[in-house]
């Protein structure tokens, strides 16, 4: 319903503005057409400009510049240099139609992308038309194809260009679309420029005001120039709220062997304080649970520092450009997590310690199961408490230089040259410090506000370190490198056949793309550490609150807990150099390089058809691609494992056709198409990759496969632009893709001793107590990886832009925008425990946006909100039929400025005004147990509103 809403309302306002602008249109019927003056690359594709100052005057021009494309071509353009609002790129990215934004869990800060239906792994990023690689946070070490836009601040780059439909020139590997990075340049605005910004923000959760700031120099002399940016962030971000961390489970299903579900989980019905109240022990044994019932508390500390230079010369003929970016990210993360862990309890042992392992199965003594069949309320017996400290650290630095030179050598004929170097170099480490406290009957309320329910254990003492015991740990290190080496050169040619207009382009590519991805775990070394200190000595360095100021927790909830600092983690036991001084995780490092050698070959043709302007765009592009992966093999002898070092080689080509056409139906409606093959390989941590267990607290293990072939797509886009007055366009687009050879997993049931990996693979749950060892025995699910599926999808994208400056004094300075997006795949499949197949989406089906803007004189008032619906996590069934979401969600913002003079303009940001709430679900698929959005919830947190200040200005 809210869809249907939606979409009328979006029509409903592009038909009221429209018929508002034939008017307009009578009172400038006699006005003389602007012409753009673009270079012809810009010419050629399609440009839809969200630009972030001078709205008015910057949305006009990128509409003339619509009307003379051909290829669907975005484009985020500054009016000056430094002047994104944004955080990073994807935020703004988020304003074009089919774009879809994800946060970076910790800073809420935008991250990645997902385009049209796909996944961020769909997408090609490339910084000044040479492809990129890099990572960021706790997306280290996953060797995915993803790019983490939130390593750069956005005032480093003058320009972002976003193709959503093929080109013969453009980087393959995008299926979604490719994005291209564009740095500043002297000659960009020529004469000296110098750009400042400062800004205070200001987070309304952590209470923290963190300082911003950036500035250029540029100046050109002659035919020389120079430019120097850059800039600097901080900022310091809380979010509190429930975990449940790994779905929902019953008896029925969790005492079951293998387990069904997503973890096991078997009650106790056999103690004597077992009473059912008023229900059946079936309905007890069928009711859902929470994998952990526990508070979260996260405080993250973020510095972001860039900088961009560029030397160029430039002539009538000659063009010569020496680039440079840099950039490092750095994050500190701090959690703490309280409450029950209800995985993997199950009561085998009477004799053991009540709550403790074998004799931990949770005793129901008078609980109520809501309509949706969840046990979420009442008293259960034989509760452990769980206490973890989470102490996280991240690094990213980013290298770039690149080259450009660019010769005329006739009025026809020009030829391009292109090279570039990048390195990033990103680490992460996770490490933990973990208490428990056994036997204690508990009750739990999940209340009306599910983000901060109740939990009470009445006589225990929460804050009392004695009560503590059995302490662990776990360091985890990962690190994951990337190198490009890029060369192009490419020829330029205007030639005019049987009086068609001819632009020819062709030339030839070189990519290396070298991967290092390392990881190490300290466990073992952790735990001897811990061994040596014993319980009393860590007892006596614990806290009795948690160190984090301005933490949100129910009132229903403990508020406060014994627990640990991250100065007692660090310099007792050290545990990035003890993680360093471990040896590599075989299973999980290794290198890979590929090598891409292409050649593409393009044309623009343009004349009359009807006495119509027709322009098209016609190429294909060939590659060739060479795989060498260095990884180890593992060798058992007996009870004996080794690893010895191992290369692997592959290749395949490619060839990929594509062509579009622009047909100008009347002086106002354009009709667009495109035709084209595309490609995305395969992630590396797929191909290189040995069987690793990503989750330690899950029986669930992964096992690459060096043979993937990469994914291919055929494309099809269509659309009508109806251009109605000056500033104001209403725009209609269908798209349809059908993606072949799709990499899906196969699973199977094996033996954990057949996996070769070392017992601390597993957690501690798994492993026993005695000797510390897993039971070789434990069914593990095995999942590998071919290229066996198909996908497809189709949408419609909608848009309407519009100045209303034909209106009267005042209201003349207002404006609007506002875009849709609706996606139906085919292909991503969930088959239920009945055999029934259900077609799922892994991203949004929808998404929308909405601006409306008011500019006059110095003066200027943005409000911008941008929604995105529901979209599935996991489409493989563990057992239990319920599915996890991504619920949707909104986020409204909005900014005043104030220009004083040329020199000084004011500016406040707000951001997130609504303190959205984030979170996941899990949904019954058999429709048995109802909504699963506000009763099975996951991750439920709230990120707190952002007010930023701060003076800009240039002279």
């Amino acid at each position: 319903m809210k869809k249907q809403l939606l979409l009328t309302t979006i029509l409903a306002v592009g038909m009221g503005a429209a018929t508002a602008a034939w008017a307009q249109d009578a009172a400038t019927a006699n006005d003389t057409a602007t012409n753009s003056d673009a270079a012809r690359d810009a010419a050629r594709d399609t440009v839809d400009e969200v630009v972030v100052t001078g709205f008015r005057s910057s949305l006009q021009k990128s509409l003339n510049l619509k009307k003379d494309a051909i290829v669907v071509r975005d484009s985020i353009v500054a009016e000056d240099i430094g002047k994104f609002p944004e955080a990073n790129v994807a935020e703004a990215l988020q304003r074009i139609p089919g774009v879809y934004l994800s946060r970076d869990g910790a800073s809420n800060e935008g991250q990645r992308i997902s385009i049209r239906g796909l996944g961020s792994d769909y997408n090609v990023t490339t910084i000044n038309g040479a492809p990129v690689r890099t990572t960021s946070s706790s997306n280290v070490g996953g060797s995915s194809r993803d790019f983490n836009y939130d390593v750069f601040a956005s005032e480093l780059f003058g320009r972002v260009d976003f193709y959503k439909t093929p080109l013969a020139e453009l980087e393959e590997g995008g299926i979604g679309g490719v994005v291209d990075l564009q740095t500043p340049r002297p000659f960009d605005h020529p004469g000296q420029a110098i750009r400042y910004q400062v800004v205070g923000s200001y987070n309304d959760k952590s209470k923290h005001l963190d300082p911003a700031g950036f500035a250029l120099f540029s100046n050109t002399w002659g035919n020389f120039g120079a430019l120097l940016a850059v800039a600097h962030s901080e900022s310091v971000n809380n979010r509190s709220g429930f975990e449940a961390t790994g779905g929902y489970n019953s008896h029925a299903l969790g005492s079951q062997s293998p387990n069904k579900g997503p973890f096991a989980v078997t009650l106790d019905f056999a103690d004597p304080r077992y009473n059912p109240g008023s229900l059946t022990r079936a309905q007890i044994e069928n009711g859902y649970l929470p994998r952990f019932y526990r508070y979260y508390g996260g405080e993250n500390t973020r510095k972001r520092d860039g900088a961009v230079a560029s030397l160029q010369y430039q002539n009538e003929k000659l063009n010569v450009s020496l680039d440079g970016l840099y950039s490092k990210l750095t994050d500190s993360l701090d959690e703490y997590t309280f409450g029950l862990p209800i995985r993997n309890s199950k009561t085998t042992n009477t004799a053991a310690q009540p709550g403790a392992p074998g004799h931990n199965g949770l005793v129901p003594i008078n609980v109520t199961l809501d309509p949706e069949s969840n046990l979420l309320e009442g008293t259960f017996g034989n509760t452990s408490y769980l206490g973890e400290s989470y102490f996280y650290n991240a690094e990213t630095k980013f290298k770039m230089a690149s080259f450009n030179a660019s010769y005329q050598f006739t009025d026809r004929l020009k030829v391009t040259a292109q090279g570039s170097l990048s390195k990033s170099d990103a680490f992460f480490t996770g490490n933990r410090l973990v208490s428990n406290l056994y036997g204690v009957t508990s009750t739990i309320d999940y209340t009306d506000d599910h983000v901060y329910p109740a939990l009470s254990a009445p006589g225990v003492d929460f804050t009392n370190p004695n009560n503590y015991q059995d302490f662990g740990v776990g360091f985890d290190w990962r690190r994951e490198i990337d190198k490009e080496k890029t060369a192009k050169i490419f020829a330029d040619y205007d030639y005019g056949l049987f009086g068609v207009e001819g632009h020819l382009k062709g030339g030839f590519s070189y990519v290396s793309t070298q991967k290092d991805t390392s990881k190490r775990n300290a466990t073992a070394a952790g735990t001897a550490k811990v061994n040596a200190i014993g319980a009393a000595g860590l007892r006596s360095q614990m806290l009795h609150e948690v160190p984090l100021d301005n933490l949100v927790i129910g009132s229903g909830y403990p508020q406060e807990w014994a627990t640990f600092s991250r100065d007692y983690m660090m310099n007792t036991f050290d545990p990035i150099g003890t993680a360093r001084a471990t040896p590599i995780d075989f299973n999980a490092s290794f290198g890979a390089e590929e090598e891409v050698k292409t050649a593409f070959l393009q044309t623009d043709l343009k004349g009359q058809i009807f006495d119509r302007e027709l322009r098209v765009n016609a190429g294909v592009r060939y590659s060739e691609t060479s795989t060498h992966i260095d990884n180890y093999l593992r060798q058992t002898n007996g009870a004996v494992t080794t690893y010895v070092p191992n290369k692997a080689d592959g290749s395949y080509d490619n060839t990929l056709p594509s062509a579009s056409f622009a047909y100008d139906l009347t002086d106002k409606l354009i009709w667009r198409g495109s035709w084209g093959k595309t490609i995305t390989r395969a992630s590396l941590s797929i191909i290189a990759a040995n069987t690793v267990i990503p989750n330690i607290y899950d029986t669930r293990a992964t096992s690459g496969n060096p043979d993937l072939l990469p994914q291919t797509s055929t494309n099809y886009d269509t659309g009508l632009e109806w251009y109605f007055g000056r500033g104001g366009i209403l725009s209609a687009g269908f798209f349809w893709k059908e993606l072949k050879d799709t990499t899906v997993s196969t699973t199977t049931t094996v033996p954990f001793s057949s996996l070769g990996l070392p017992d601390t693979a597993l957690a501690p749950i798994f492993q026993d107590p005695a000797t510390g060892k897993v039971d070789p025995n434990l069914p593990i699910t095995l999942a590998t990886y071919y290229n066996q599926g198909s996908i497809k999808l189709d949408g419609y994208e909608l848009a309407y832009q519009q100045s209303f400056d034909f209106l009267p004094g005042f209201w003349s300075g207002l404006g609007a925008l506002a875009s849709f997006t609706h996606v139906n795949t085919s292909g991503y499949n969930y088959a239920t425990s009945a055999g029934k197949i259900l077609n799922v989406n892994t991203v949004p089906k929808y998404s929308y946006s909405l601006t409306g803007y008011y500019e006059k004189g110095p003066f200027g008032v943005r409000l911008s909100y941008n929604y995105k619906a529901k979209n599935i996590i996991e489409t493989t069934n563990n057992g239990s039929d319920l599915q996890r979401w991504h619920a949707g969600s909104g986020f409204l913002d909005g900014n005043v400025s104030y220009k004083i003079n040329d020199s000084i303009e004011v500016r406040l940001d707000a951001l997130n005004l609504t303190n959205a709430l984030t979170y996941d679900y899990f949904d019954d698929v058999s429709g048995r147990y109802g909504d699963g959005r506000k009763t099975r919830m996951d991750y439920a947190k709230f990120n707190g509103r952002t007010i930023k200040f701060g003076v800009r200005g240039k002279f």
